[in-house]
C-alpha cells in the first residue's frame, strides 16, 4: 500500500493563508495522496525546532520527502525548518523581491498579521453577519428588510452553510428560506418572498446526492427517498426557472465557489476578512 506523501502547512499565525493556497496546490496533482497537517503559531525558536522535529519524523515513517508550504514570515524561524528535510514551499517568496524593487522599500516582516484583528468596525460587521445568518437560518425569522441576499432551495441543499460562510468571511447579511412540500405545490413563489425578490438566489442540487445527505440525517425517512429528492428538486428548478432567478447547483461545487458566484450575481463588493 502505497502511503500518502506528508504535506505541512506551517505559520506563524493562524495558518489560514498556508493552508488555502497548500490545498489549491495540491489539487493540480491527481492521483497523488496527500495527508496534511496544519501547524498555527510558530513564533518562538522552540516551536519551529518542535515542528521541525514532526515534520522529519513523518518523512521517516512513510519513506517519503515531506512537503512544506510556509507563510512563517521570520526567515530565522524558516531556516530552522528547512533542516527538517522538507522541500519548503515558501508562498511569499516570489513576491517580495518584485515588490520591494517596485515600491522602492524593504519590507518589515509582521508575524501573524495576515488574520489578525486589526479593522474592528470590520470584524464587528462579521460578527453582526454571522448573527443574522444564525436567526434567519431555514425561515427561523422571516423579517427579511435588512437582508443583502436570501437564499432558497430544498431541505439539504447547502444553504445554511453557504450563508454562514458568506457572514464569517465577507460580512455579508444572507438569510435563507427552504421550500417545503407547500411552497413547491404552488406556481409561484412563497407569499413571504415576493417582496424581496430581488434577494433571491436559488440552490438546487442533484437528487442522488440529495438523497446521500438526507438519508445521513433522518435513514429510513420518506424525507430521504430518492422519490421524494427528485420530486422536491425537479419542482424547485421549475419554480426558479418560472420566476427567472438566478441558481447554482452545488453538487460539485465548494462553498467558496457557490459565495464567490452569489456575490458576483449581486454586485456585492467585498474583501475577504
Amino acid at each position: 500500500m502505497v502511503q500518502p506523501r506528508p504535506v505541512f502547512f506551517i505559520s506563524d499565525g493562524t495558518g489560514i493563508t498556508a493552508e488555502t493556497i497548500g490545498h489549491s496546490l495540491l489539487t493540480q496533482f491527481n492521483g497523488t495522496d496527500f495527508s496534511t497537517v496544519r501547524i498555527p503559531f510558530v513564533d518562538t525558536r522552540e516551536k519551529a525546532l518542535a515542528a521541525a522535529s514532526e515534520i522529519r519524523t513523518a518523512g521517516e515513517r512513510t519513506g517519503l520527502r515531506p512537503i512544506v508550504v510556509n507563510s512563517a514570515v521570520d526567515q530565522e524561524l524558516s531556516s530552522l525548518l528547512v533542516a527538517s528535510g522538507a522541500l519548503m514551499l515558501d508562498i511569499f517568496a516570489p513576491f517580495i523581491q518584485p515588490l520591494e524593487q517596485e515600491l522602492g522599500i524593504k519590507r518589515q516582516p509582521r508575524m501573524g498579521k495576515a488574520h489578525g484583528l486589526v479593522d474592528f468596525a470590520a470584524y464587528e460587521s462579521r460578527i453582526n453577519a454571522t448573527n443574522y445568518a444564525l436567526t434567519h437560518d431555514d425561515g427561523i425569522d422571516l423579517d427579511y428588510d435588512e437582508a443583502d441576499l436570501i437564499l432558497i432551495g430544498v431541505s439539504r441543499s447547502g444553504k445554511t452553510p453557504t450563508c454562514l460562510y458568506l457572514a464569517l468571511h465577507y460580512g455579508v447579511k444572507a438569510a435563507n428560506y427552504p421550500l417545503t412540500e407547500d411552497d413547491l405545490e404552488s406556481d409561484q413563489l412563497p407569499k413571504r418572498l415576493r417582496a424581496h425578490k430581488r434577494k433571491l438566489f436559488g440552490l438546487t442540487i442533484d437528487p442522488i446526492r440529495l438523497q446521500q445527505i438526507r438519508t445521513e440525517r433522518k435513514p429510513g425517512s420518506r424525507y430521504a427517498t430518492l422519490e421524494q429528492c427528485r420530486k422536491e428538486v425537479a419542482l424547485a428548478e421549475i419554480l426558479f426557472r418560472a420566476e427567472r432567478l438566478p441558481s447554482q447547483s452545488t453538487t460539485h461545487t465548494s462553498i467558496e465557489e457557490i459565495a464567490s458566484k452569489v456575490l458576483a450575481q449581486f454586485g456585492i463588493q467585498r474583501h475577504m476578512f
